[in-house]
């Protein structure tokens, strides 16, 4: 019994100690968080800066499998997975192809805006610019830490992951374009028509006019 009771004590004191590890992990990965959090709010104003250093570090990548001659798997799928999130900021939100699907299935057809008081619908991506500039940074840093260990040196023959690369970036880009000509939509604003904003002037009061004293006896202006 006693050896019993010394068993559950134990056991008791584990939990316990236990418990407290978990709750101080918990604090600091909500911590981690926060301050991560706040240091991609701190950065979203500066696209310039955010894409050069992505410049920046895929500069050190592409040097990095150069001067080691290897890691050749590792630099391919970072261009595929790459490719991959470009499509996605390329892409609307919503596939229009979806969105006709459905209106043919109702009785009345699909229908054309006939007035300008209809909603006006801007182009919302499928992948935001700062998810992409994030994911971007994320992937870039995972392949060059790769970099730092052989067991991801897998040997292979590089001219046909190259060769393979562009073909398949050539007829993605070929179908994503058919796709922006064929349901007309442009995911970048330059070469849009821009509106200029009307200023209204100012209304100017009209001036009031200088009354003349008049004589109060015989109600005749002086």
């Amino acid at each position: 019994k006693q050896w019993y009771q010394r068993r559950v004590r134990e056991y008791q004191t584990f939990q316990h100690y236990f418990k407290r590890i978990n709750l101080r992990m918990d604090k600091l990965g909500t911590a981690a968080k926060q301050r991560y959090q706040k240091l991609l709010d701190d950065v979203v104003p500066f696209t310039v800066p955010r894409w050069l250093f992505v410049l920046g570090i895929l500069f050190y990548f592409t040097y990095r499998i150069i001067s080691l001659e290897g890691w050749y798997i590792s630099c391919y799928a970072l261009a595929i997975f790459h490719l991959n999130l470009f499509i996605a900021f390329l892409s609307p939100k919503i596939d229009p192809s979806f969105e006709m699907a459905e209106s043919m299935d109702d009785d009345d057809g699909p229908s054309l805006p006939t007035n300008n008081s209809e909603e006006f619908r801007p182009f919302i991506r499928r992948l935001p610019e700062f998810k992409f500039w994030e994911q971007t940074v994320i992937s870039t840093l995972i392949a060059i830490f790769t970099t730092f260990f052989d067991f991801f040196n897998v040997p292979v023959f590089w001219p046909i992951l190259v060769m393979y690369f562009f073909i398949l970036f050539f007829l993605t880009m070929k179908r994503q374009i058919k796709h922006m000509i064929k349901f007309k939509y442009l995911p970048f604003t330059h070469g849009k028509t821009k509106y200029k904003e009307t200023v209204r002037e100012p209304v100017v009061p009209a001036e009031k006019t200088k009354e003349e004293p008049i004589d109060e006896a015989t109600l005749i202006p002086i």
